[in-house]
């Protein structure tokens, strides 16, 4: 399979994409102006499909339920062809709440997962404490989700664009300006041709095809980093997932003692500023949670532009001959990646897909 392949967007689904079909013998290009920057780079990496499931989104878990099947396989394989660790971490999800509107809340989705088949632990506060030492008195209850996993989305992401290197993979550091079947036109008026191009470039993918207006959309989440500091309790080892009446939160560990807090959610355009409102909030209800996270070093905050869709599922497959788009991930760009590159490669060479990926046919907006 030689077919020329154009990747528009170098986040996690778009690298992802590329280095599986680079390494499938496809010759592919990807263009970005800057590869693994934006919400792929402030993303928290959570692979938690079950402790994000609701009522009503049968097909968002049942896609992420797929994809986190393939996460264990895809990471191995990634280190193999890039020579370093994505940072997979394997420890699994605690899902927390404070007040008894928050554990009321908790109960329903256990049983909702439990009446899936999914596995699913409920847990007293004494109990969560003892599996993660720095949870705070606040925390009366939660769930134990072992199978929910986590990556560091920099380690994961270095080691695609080192995969994609080794494979071949030609980077076009120019942005885009209009997305075609077989072409890309870029902003400095040249023309990319391709056999395929495939539209992988997150909240700004309906800007670059006008066929995804009002499909897929930004919506705005703020992430801080934090790292221990000598006399604070240590980091949780878990994914910790917290409801603190009714606000969700969450702390994901990284393997230097660090912990990524978010995360915040607005429909504010394309605005990517850090506002204080959003710290102050993120840090309150951090603290009520885990008490020692206000001796922690702060060390960066940021914004990034989640690529939301209509339902919550992406849009995945064909919109023209010649044209592919996987985007519109939502919270879910990381988790999703291995399916999303499966599901691209077994289009271009005109396979079945996997049946869970059937639903995000970007076919059923119209």
């Amino acid at each position: 399979m030689s077919k020329a392949v154009v990747v528009v967007g170098g986040g996690v689904i778009g690298l992802s994409i590329a280095w599986r079909a680079a390494a499938a013998g496809f010759r592919v290009r990807v263009v970005d102006p800057a590869p693994g920057s934006g919400s792929s780079w402030v993303a928290g990496g959570m692979l938690a499909p079950v402790t994000e499931a609701w009522p009503g989104e049968e097909d968002v878990l049942a896609l992420g339920a797929a994809s986190l099947r393939r996460w264990p396989e895809f990471a191995a394989r990634l280190q193999a062809e890039a020579g370093r660790d994505p940072g997979l971490h394997t420890a699994g999800t605690l899902a927390v709440g404070v007040d008894a509107a928050d554990r009321d809340e908790l109960s329903r989705l256990a049983g909702y997962l439990t009446s899936l088949g999914r596995e699913v632990h409920q847990l007293t506060g004494r109990e969560l404490r003892r599996l993660e030492p720095a949870l705070g008195p606040a925390v009366r209850g939660g769930l134990n989700v072992p199978g929910d996993l986590s990556v560091d989305n920099r380690l994961f992401l270095a080691a695609l664009r080192a995969a994609c290197a080794a494979n071949g993979v030609e980077f076009i550091a120019v942005a885009a300006a209009e997305t075609l079947p077989g072409k890309v036109l870029l902003d400095n008026g040249s023309i990319l041709d391709s056999e395929v191009t495939v539209l992988a470039a997150g909240a700004w993918s309906a800007r670059l095809y006008p066929g995804l207006a009002g499909l897929i959309r930004p919506v705005k989440g703020e992430i801080l980093r934090l790292r221990h500091r000598r006399g604070a309790l240590p980091p949780p080892t878990r994914t910790v997932r917290g409801s603190v009446r009714g606000k969700p939160i969450y702390l994901v560990p990284r393997p230097d003692n660090g912990l990524v807090l978010g995360a915040t959610q607005y429909e504010a355009g394309f605005d990517t500023d850090v506002v204080a409102g959003g710290v102050r909030d993120l840090l309150l209800h951090a603290e009520e949670l885990m008490p020692s996270i206000a001796e922690y070093a702060l060390v960066e905050t940021a914004a990034g532009l989640r690529p939301g869709s209509m339902d919550n599922l992406p849009l995945l497959g064909w919109l023209e001959p010649g044209l592919l788009v996987a985007a519109g991930h939502h919270r879910n760009g990381v988790l999703l990646a291995p399916v999303t590159a499966e599901v691209v490669l077994d289009l271009l060479a005109g396979k079945e897909i996997t049946p869970e990926a059937k639903a995000a046919d970007p076919g059923r907006s119209r």
